[in-house]
């Protein structure tokens, strides 16, 4: 079954611009132009492009916020411009820069309001509230105000509180946006969890490793349409892009040369070689450690901009 889908959706804004003192110029952006796609139930979708193809006006399209200027868009089985009450109880939305937690009340207050919004029933909503508390380690942080809480704090408490309430789709905007490694680690390892338990979970971000550690398929959007929807691996081949493996060596070497990957940079003892994005770096790796005096490394992923930007410069898109 499909949770989500949008057919032929279109959404335009008005622009006014100035063109002298008294006068103003009137033009219409197109944002969305003829979006169609379907999400079925249990996937995760990994929703990517640059700043302003359109991916934020779809999700808010998909929460009900922005009405469509055409087309046709459901989710869970109704409309989310005309059913947002209903809509409400069977999503769930976690923005990275945004919470709707209450900033000067503890973590548990938060969740409390939570439940009697939602109407959540308390048995379910104290099974719940155990799982993601135990998931996402916040035991030691429910009496704690939200202002006090740091952003990977505060991200695993927005990521418990858009749950509570079972929802059937999670739409995630850069979840692990400002985190560090540990925190980014583990809000990874919930989602997992929680998409294998069944939610249907639709990822924006820009940080390609989410992408690859979390969804089975990716949709790349451009200009409002489509321009990619398979698993990321096809995306990589399609667009041609590379991954930088930077090494840091014991002293100055000549170029490196092992299979696989390229040098296209030496700066004193340090390395970056290509390699393609969808091959493992763990050969290129042993065969550098082997050969080189290896002090250091770390893996450079692609920039989603980057990918798309060699989509355009010639590659038929699959």
């Amino acid at each position: 079954m499909n949770l989500i889908e949008l057919d032929d959706v279109s959404r335009t804004f008005t622009i006014r611009t100035k063109t002298g003192r008294l006068r103003r110029e009137r033009r219409e952006v197109r944002a969305v132009d003829g979006l169609s796609f379907s999400v079925a139930a249990g996937e995760c979708v990994g929703y990517i492009g640059p700043n302003g193809a359109g991916k934020s006006t779809t999700i808010k399209m998909l929460t009900g916020i922005l009405v469509p200027t055409a087309g046709r868009l459901r989710v869970a089985g109704v409309d989310p411009a005309r059913d947002r009450v209903q809509l409400a109880r069977r999503i769930g939305v976690v923005f990275g820069q945004r919470t709707t937690l209450w900033w000067d009340l503890p973590l548990r207050d938060s969740y409390e309001l939570a439940r009697r919004l939602y109407r959540i029933p308390p048995p379910r909503y104290r099974a719940n509230l155990e799982r993601c508390v135990e998931l996402l380690r916040l035991g030691e942080l429910l009496d704690t105000p939200v202002r006090q809480l740091s952003l990977g704090q505060r991200m695993r408490g927005d990521l418990a509180a858009a749950l509570l309430h079972d929802p059937q789709v999670l739409y995630l905007d850069e979840p692990t946006i400002g985190l560090d490694v540990v925190s980014k680690a583990r809000v990874r390892e919930f989602l997992r969890e929680i998409n294998e338990s069944g939610t249907t979970v639709l990822l924006t971000t820009h940080d390609l490793t989410d992408i690859e550690q979390l969804c089975g398929r990716v949709m790349v959007i451009d200009h409002g349409r489509v321009v990619y929807d398979g698993d990321l691996p096809g995306l990589h081949a399609t667009g041609e892009s590379e991954r930088v493996l930077v090494v840091d060596l014991a002293r100055e070497v000549a170029p490196i040369e092992v299979a696989g990957a390229r040098v296209v940079k030496v700066e004193g003892n340090r390395q970056w070689l290509a390699f393609a994005a969808q091959l493992s770096a763990a050969p290129i790796v042993a065969a550098v450690a082997e050969r080189y005096p290896l002090l250091d490394l770390s893996v450079r992923e692609p920039a989603i901009e980057d990918v798309i930007a060699r989509m355009y410069a010639g590659v038929a898109i699959g």
